[in-house]
């Protein structure tokens, strides 16, 4: 169990970003820098009488505890979880004690006890930067109650009314929870945004190296088409030496035989690989559809996808797209799902004018769940995404699929809408709309 957590800890930390250490020690030294500024200046400069050496002896305890980790570590080190929170735990305690000697939370200066706060949440696991907020709480709370007076001009006493003290603690409470609530959230959105993203590139990759496989075809009959060519006339000659010698007469035409054969199927691959290089380069709206959705087309058990080209308004002709592979694999993720969840078909529809194509998909299952129909395309949404049947996800396949067509220039949109005229049952519908000036293939 024990291995077992600590994987699950090691991929959540991979996940928001491993902190390290010179990224805390570099802050410290600047809180550091700060605090004993703020001392030398009210003490010297202004007049008031702080009590230097307990303070200064608080604050060279951060410098003592730097000192000795840039000496017992390396600077390119990177922090467990743990070891970041008991390095923000100290900050949080050491600041206490400053602020306890000079006045507690009628110090100003009070309100900085928020920045190692919001840096836990943002680096943490939830549990630890709880931890870490509720140790800030606790300190606050002290504070409100247990301090040092506020330095002040000799003969003068700053008196507060008790409801201002309370006050801070109050605003300084709720800061706390605010602010390490909204960091953490943004920071697991932005873990989760980046994993997407890698997601999608890995992806793209994949599908851009098995385009690549006709092209590397082609390459090698090309270069293997000179040694063979070599091999062959010298087989030639070999068999026309051997005339007559019986056997080894037959293993040289035979020898020749085969590197003819060789030569005509390195020849059909160098022709499908120039097919293929046309094809990657330029392809019919009608042949990107069924590429598209081609795994679910023969599957007897699935729903029946149908296909519809409208033809053009205005009498647009069909446009001749260039081959991406981001819009076949994008295409064919939304179709995945739409098969998925459709009860009998699935419509795949293209439409086009003088200026934009429009790829429709519609099923007829039971559509998009209203609660989260408006976020379709984040990554990582959880919940259902679509009503009432059941079934679960992460949102990851339609962010990827959303992030690899935009990239082409379309606009994706998501919504429900009722199968056929004169339905009342509302189905999944995805369209993408690309301007024809992005997408088509340059005129031969």
């Amino acid at each position: 169990m024990n291995r077992l957590e600590d994987a699950a800890e090691i991929a959540a930390q991979a996940l928001r970003g491993p902190v390290r250490l010179r990224t805390l020690t570099t802050l410290r030294w600047l809180a550091v820098a700060g605090q004993l500024s703020a001392l030398l200046i009210v003490h010297f400069a202004l007049g008031f009488p702080v009590p230097l050496g307990l303070s200064l002896a608080v604050a060279a305890a951060s410098v003592w505890l730097n000192i000795f980790i840039m000496l017992r570590f390396s600077a390119q080190r990177y922090l467990s979880d743990r070891e970041a929170a008991a390095y923000i735990s100290f900050d949080i305690a050491q600041l206490s004690a400053l602020l306890f000697l000079t006045g507690g939370l009628q110090n100003p200066f009070a309100v900085l006890i928020l920045a190692p706060v919001t840096i836990a949440a943002s680096v943490l696991p939830l549990r630890l930067a709880v931890l870490v907020g509720s140790l800030a709480f606790a300190g606050i709370s002290i504070l409100a109650a247990y301090h040092l007076p506020l330095p002040w001009r000799l003969g003068e006493s700053a008196d507060f009314p008790p409801v201002l003290n309370v006050g801070v603690w109050v605003s300084l409470s709720f800061a706390v929870a605010f602010f390490a609530a909204y960091a953490h959230r943004i920071a697991a959105e932005s873990a989760q945004l980046r994993s997407a993203l890698a997601a999608s590139q890995l992806v793209l990759a994949r599908e851009e190296r098995l385009a690549a496989l006709g092209a590397l075809a082609a390459a090698a009959a090309h270069e293997l088409g000179t040694p063979l060519a070599t091999i062959q006339l010298t087989a030639k000659e070999m068999a026309g030496e051997l005339k007559g010698e019986g056997l080894l007469e037959d293993d040289a035409n035979l020898l020749v035989s085969q590197a003819q054969r060789c030569r005509e199927i390195l020849g059909r691959l160098s022709n499908r690989g120039e097919a293929g290089d046309v094809m990657m380069d330029r392809i019919k709206v009608d042949l990107l559809l069924k590429e598209a959705a081609s795994p679910f087309v023969d599957s007897r058990q699935g729903p029946a996808v149908i296909f519809e080209v409208r033809g053009g308004a205005g009498d647009a002709p069909p446009p001749v797209l260039r081959r991406r592979p981001e819009i076949i694999y994008g295409l064919r993720n939304i179709i995945e799902n739409a098969v998925g969840y459709a009860r009998s078909k699935v419509l795949v529809a293209a439409d086009w004018d003088q200026d934009a194509l429009t790829i429709e998909i519609h099923d007829d299952g039971p559509g998009f769940s209203p609660e989260i129909l408006g976020r379709l395309g984040e990554p990582y949404l959880g919940g259902r995404v679509r009503g009432g049947t059941g079934k679960g996800g992460l949102g990851l396949g339609f962010f990827i699929a959303k992030t690899l067509i935009e990239r082409t220039g379309a606009v994706v949109s998501f919504d429900n809408r009722p199968w056929g005229d004169g339905q009342a049952r509302n189905g999944a519908f995805v369209a993408a709309r690309w301007p024809l000036a992005a997408i088509t293939a340059a005129s031969e």
